[in-house]
């Protein structure tokens, strides 16, 4: 069995310039197979709506649903540090709100950490949070549970003020206690510049090779989504074989064979 990560791991890894491998996963037989593969870190991500449970975007999924997926995946979990997501309202409106939730899904699931989304916004949260003794991991850059604010999942950080934006979020998320941020679909630049400057693991996503650690989606990586993203390499095509294999055992059962 490997080496279990914590988050000491995290920071001996950035001082040590370690890349990390974070992937999503849901369920206990997604995690056995990515602990095995050899990922350090697992994010139950609130991705989940949309790969698992059909909805367009992440705002719908619920406490209880992030509760029940991380649920499944700490069963399973054997040594990979595992990461929960704040489901959308479920901390924004305070941070004692946010305690409480963050509290919730620690007890009830054993998980090592919760992520948020928001910057210099969500940074007096983030260190009441860090404060008490909770482990958190901030999301700059695209942020999925603000897309009602913005229209689209396009990559952020394009103009000056935005860019300028995302910068001061990230230093902000970092001073205020976080022990990694995840910055998605942002300039390849910015990154490198927000990874220099702070002293907490960076974690790429659509954000260029100079991140401390890398994250994709589960099914983005076996190529099992019906739209891969621009910034995501599909290292399988489990969609087309699996669509190919049970097609084939279909005509072998109609033909009763």
């Amino acid at each position: 069995m490997n080496k279990k990560v914590t988050a000491a791991t995290l920071i001996a890894a950035k001082q040590q310039q370690q890349p990390l491998v974070w992937l999503t996963a849901y369920d206990a037989g997604s995690t056995r197979i990515a602990e095995q593969a050899g990922v350090d870190v697992i994010l139950v991500g609130d991705s989940l709506g949309m790969v698992n449970l059909g909805y367009d975007t992440t705002i719908p999924v619920t406490i209880e649903d992030m509760i029940l997926h991380t649920s499944a995946v700490m069963r399973a979990r054997q040594s990979a540090w595992v990461v929960c997501d704040l489901p959308f309202g479920a901390y924004q409106q305070s941070k004692e709100q946010a305690f409480a939730t963050s509290a919730r899904i620690l007890q009830e699931t054993g998980c090592d950490a919760v992520k948020l989304e928001g910057g210099v916004a969500m940074a007096e949260t983030i260190q009441f949070l860090s404060e008490r003794g909770i482990a958190v991991v901030g999301h700059v850059g695209l942020t999925p549970q603000s897309v009602k604010r913005f229209g689209n999942f396009k990559p952020r950080g394009n103009s000056h003020e935005e860019y300028q934006s995302i910068y001061d979020d990230a230093l902000a998320v970092a001073k205020a206690g976080a022990l990694a941020i995840v910055l998605e679909c942002i300039p390849d630049d910015l990154a490198a510049q927000i990874t220099q400057q702070i002293n907490i693991s960076t974690v790429g996503i659509g954000a260029g090779l100079t991140c401390d650690a890398q994250v994709l989606v589960w099914h983005d990586v076996l190529g099992l989504s019906e739209h891969t993203p621009p910034f995501a390499k599909p290292y399988a095509n489990l969609r087309e074989q699996a669509t190919e294999a049970i097609a084939t055992w279909a005509n072998d059962v109609r033909n009763h064979r």
